[in-house]
């Protein structure tokens, strides 16, 4: 069993049998429509977003897996948001507005990327990136929401899930 594995960027929900994919996988002799149909379908939930993929293939039985891998933390913010791209002058100009729920959700989403102990501490830090990128939460700076989390006074929101 001889395994091989590619790594793709495509946008979510969007790939296609051409280049890179197509061209890559072709001399596997492997359904690439397949795969595709496959990318596809397990990267829906980021249409239009850029995400990497990794297809592995064995070159003797043709089965193949496909993996997604983790969005930045930048990209889960933009789509969230619908936005392109973040603030030029994120202390000053705000590009959008998050629920708390949204912002709990995305560090749900990239808890296993972070090196936050706990979902309160993964909270901390998509904070951190949306006071780069301009991004208020429930109508209030970040700088504030921090110390609300950090007071406690999200705690009962943040509880972990046993």
């Amino acid at each position: 069993m001889v395994e091989k594995t590619f790594n793709f960027i495509v946008s979510g929900g969007e790939a296609t049998g051409g280049p890179p994919i197509g061209p890559a996988l072709g001399p596997l002799g492997v359904n690439i429509m397949a795969i595709v149909n496959k990318i596809n379908e397990q990267t829906s939930e980021y249409r239009g977003v850029k995400v990497p993929v990794d297809v592995t293939v064995d070159t003797d039985t043709k089965a193949f897996r496909v993996k997604v891998g983790m969005l930045s933390t930048y990209a889960l913010i933009t789509q969230a948001l619908g936005i392109q791209k973040g603030s030029q002058t994120p202390n000053t100009s705000f590009v959008g507005d998050l629920t708390f729920d949204q912002l709990v959700d995305i560090a749900r989403r990239k808890r296993e990327g972070l090196l936050a102990s706990s979902l309160k501490a993964a909270v901390r830090e998509i904070l951190g990136s949306c006071q780069s990128m301009g991004v208020t939460i429930d109508g209030k700076p970040v700088n504030e929401v921090q110390a609300l989390v950090g007071s406690g006074e999200y705690d009962a929101r943040l509880a972990e899930a046993a």
